[in-house]
């Protein structure tokens, strides 16, 4: 079953929208309108050293939801070039994004950050215990999630992909058609 039509997806495509704000466990952040980030909370690992970030079009920030005594936490900028660059605790190498580009939208899990190019496939780089980052095979993806240890894909068809842990069923997306586009 089609949901939507060809053109119908590539409109969506390209009116992805953009995070402009952010909430990571102990840290916040905000786009503002001349491109530059403000970012307030916890700076245990630098995850708030933004201040100098220009020309983003979108922010994501890492959360932690498990031990309260981790403090870990990162923060992604989307520039408007389509590059991406990431600050804070870098343990699993989630900050290891400054070779991306072509990306249109990011997104930060707990210890991974996924980014979604502009041809519709993904990019993963951190922690990958339970497979979270393998998502080089994905095609056709017009919009991403990521949540503590797994990422989520929607397929310009309104289908849903999902890698990851999938301790609570989080993954069980397979029979999922119709998802809304972004737009």
């Amino acid at each position: 079953m089609d949901c939507f039509s060809p053109e119908h997806a590539a409109l969506k495509v390209k009116r992805r929208p953009k995070n402009t704000i952010a909430a990571g466990r102990r840290h916040t952040v905000g786009l503002t309108s001349d491109g530059t980030v403000m970012a307030v909370g916890d700076n245990k690992y630098g995850q708030c050293n933004v201040n100098d970030w220009r020309g983003i079009a979108a922010v994501a920030a890492g959360n932690v939801h498990m031990a309260t005594n981790t403090g870990n936490a990162h923060t992604i900028g989307l520039k408007s070039d389509g590059t991406v660059t990431a600050v804070g605790w870098n343990m699993h190498d989630q900050c290891d994004v400054n070779g991306w580009s072509g990306i249109v939208a990011v997104a930060a899990g707990s210890y991974h950050t996924v980014g979604l190019a502009s041809d519709g496939t993904v990019a993963a780089v951190g922690w990958n215990e339970f497979g979270q980052c393998n998502v080089s095979g994905w095609r056709d993806i017009v919009a991403i999630a990521a949540g503590c240890a797994h990422t989520l894909g929607l397929k310009a068809d309104g289908t849903v992909v999902a890698v990851g842990d999938n301790e609570y069923g989080q993954c069980d997306v397979s029979g999922w058609r119709c998802i809304q586009l972004p737009g």
